[in-house]
């Protein structure tokens, strides 16, 4: 007889998990999500945690925030964008693309003067002044928020007339880092989360550019038409303010 009760229980245990499983399996869904290219990093392990959490799956498309504003007027399926600018949501939900009243700043940016070369960028950018290297990379500055505050600093520290024979454009925030992380740039401005690991800098000599320089990087996330109603994308906004997103965010090089 107890051998019996035994079994029963552990059948009873073995259908309640089966049930669990198929409820949770019907109710999670995929969300799929337009990340501004400085953003990858810390979204890859935010979506991670997501999955973890909810049982939700964050489908991540990563690139520059002029080309996915673009994508979205065009009717792409995207369901939350997460900008690398404030502008990008407000217009789209001017267009009536995004659901009013959703945005809100998820990180604020900090833009970095990075070179591959230990002791190569001074702590005050005066490497910039020096003229020391052949060539500087920056981000398009009509695609990429970064690449316009890069433009900005440029300009506000009076150096585009000498410093614009030596640039080379990146489509993105994450092709200007590869310029020059392969050295096919000597040094350029990118995003700081893309340099650092576990807070510290991963390689190379970098200036952090002083915020007065530029207008403020801040990014907005904004959930898409696409997204009303979806469970998956409302869980992913919620979650992106939750503490533990911030904490990672910030672990990043960001401002929340």
């Amino acid at each position: 007889m107890a051998k019996l009760h035994i079994f029963k229980s552990i059948l009873r245990l073995a259908v309640l998990a089966c049930l669990a499983f198929n409820v949770q399996a019907s109710w999670a869904a995929e969300v799929s999500v337009a990340v501004a290219a400085n953003f990858s990093a810390p979204m890859q392990k935010i979506a991670q945690i997501f999955a973890q959490e909810t049982g939700h799956t964050a489908v991540l498309s990563i690139g520059s925030t002029g080309h996915f504003y673009a994508q979205i007027k065009n009717g792409a399926p995207y369901q939350v964008l997460l900008a690398a600018d404030d502008a990008t949501p407000r217009m789209i939900e001017k267009d009536g693309l995004g659901i009013a009243g959703s945005r809100f700043t998820y990180a604020i940016g900090q833009l970095v003067l990075w070179s591959k070369q230990p002791g190569f960028v001074d702590g005050q950018g005066e490497i910039l002044r020096s003229g020391k290297f052949q060539r500087i990379a920056i981000a398009n500055p009509k695609l990429a928020p970064y690449g316009a505050a890069a433009m900005e600093t440029v300009n506000q520290l009076g150096l585009w007339p000498t410093l614009q024979p030596k640039l080379v454009q990146g489509e993105n925030i994450a092709q200007t880092y590869q310029f020059v992380a392969s050295e096919n740039a000597q040094l350029g401005f990118v995003a700081l989360s893309q340099v650092l690991v576990d807070g510290k800098l991963s390689q190379g000599s970098a200036w952090v550019v002083p915020a007065k320089l530029h207008t403020p990087i801040q990014q907005e996330a904004i959930l898409l038409t696409h997204g009303r109603d979806q469970p998956a994308a409302l869980a992913l906004m919620r979650f992106l303010r939750t503490e533990r997103s911030q904490a990672l965010i910030r672990a990043h090089g960001y401002g929340v």
